[in-house]
């Protein structure tokens, strides 16, 4: 899906550090009726798995209708993949009696969208839910974007009043990170993923939650798992996480979770970043993400794109100048290939390579990719 072949070497390479990674991704969806006209085909998402080498907890994109024929349909489409979905129910009040068969028939968790399906953490028509998520030692997905107020204190409550829920707030916890991560050691199974585009919300994340709750995650469709994985393992890196506990954050603790085992305690968030960002890295990478946010929108890159590529010119000898070939050699591959890519959705075609620029630029920490 989008560019991923073209990033894939990036990925790969990630990859080849964590030779016994077990690669899930907890945050994909897939539907074509979302209100938003971004739309994801369980085919689109088999190959999108594939080219990542992994497995995916998927649920269903927004539904003007509610959830039951789009739930059950989900369920079906991971039952028939051969292990490589697994099926989370995607929950609103008025439709609760519906979670428990669904449970029953295989589905592995729930997922609450608190803003476009107007969900409450608090709303009391959610206690069966909850009490089953308890119960069973179930995932929780919670939307917690940036259009979401705090929920902080409603998500403490929820995890004291049902431990044995896992819940996992999605999207770096924008609407709340400030406010929760002082309090992450009192609840011990609450996660947080990293479906989130900008490097400095990723780093963030790893600098101040235990690398034990990070779970790498991509919000397909808009990323991928190849994208969006490579971002996160690669933010880890550079954060200071050690090889095993980026294995975590690819997939190894959420497949625990998954599996309804205990999750492993992997030790306190890192002191410091595993290497300096010397200033043409922080150019580079500054000027890509503000084509990108351009880009998500349907728009050219313009000038920060060109800008970004004056920073990679750089002496032989300058102590960034590998990573900044890599970034260049990713710009290349858009200017070669962005004007025969297919477009999907809202995204200038060849966004996913600009987006794997911003954060290679950020993360001079991690592995890259032989050149070709």
């Amino acid at each position: 899906m989008y560019a991923d072949h073209l990033v894939q070497p990036w990925y790969d390479r990630l990859l080849a550090e964590l030779p016994d990674a077990q690669v899930l991704d907890p945050h994909t969806h897939v539907g074509d009726r979302d209100p938003s006209g971004v739309t994801a085909s369980v085919e689109e998402l088999l190959g999108a798995v594939d080219a990542a080498r992994g497995r995916a907890l998927v649920f269903p994109l927004s539904e003007p209708d509610g959830y039951r024929i789009a739930n059950a349909a989900v369920l079906d489409a991971a039952l028939r993949s051969d292990g490589r979905l697994s099926a989370l129910v995607r929950v609103v009040p008025d439709e609760v009696d519906a979670v428990e068969g669904l449970l029953d028939a295989g589905a592995r968790g729930l997922k609450l969208h608190l803003s476009s399906d107007e969900v409450d953490l608090a709303d009391r028509r959610l206690e069966p839910v909850f009490a089953m998520a308890d119960e069973r030692r179930l995932p929780v997905v919670v939307h917690a974007g940036p259009e979401v107020d705090s929920i902080g204190r409603a998500v403490l409550d929820t995890c004291e009043r049902w431990p044995g829920a896992r819940m996992v707030l999605a999207h770096c916890a924008l609407s709340d990170l400030g406010r929760l991560h002082p309090h992450v050691t009192d609840v011990p199974h609450l996660f947080f993923d990293t479906s989130w585009w900008t490097p400095a919300h990723l780093l963030a994340l790893f600098r101040l939650v235990p690398p034990g709750r990070v779970l790498g995650a991509s919000d397909l469709p808009y990323s991928t798992p190849v994208n969006g994985l490579l971002s996160a393992g690669r933010c880890a890196w550079q954060a200071g996480l050690d090889p095993r506990q980026v294995a975590s954050v690819l997939g190894g603790q959420a497949t625990r979770l998954v599996d309804g085992l205990d999750p492993l305690e992997l030790g306190p968030p890192p002191a410091r970043e595993a290497r300096e960002v010397g200033p043409f890295l922080e150019a580079a990478s500054s000027n890509l993400l503000a084509a990108l946010e351009a880009m998500q929108r349907g728009l050219d890159p313009e000038v920060p794109l060109t800008v970004a590529r004056h920073a990679c010119d750089v002496r032989p000898d300058d102590p960034d100048a590998d990573v900044l070939a890599s970034v260049l050699q990713l710009l290349d591959l858009y200017e070669e290939h962005h004007e025969r890519l297919q477009r999907r959705n809202t995204f200038s075609p060849g966004w996913d390579l600009v987006s794997a620029a911003a954060v290679v630029a950020r993360t001079p920490a991690a592995p890259l990719p032989d050149r070709a």
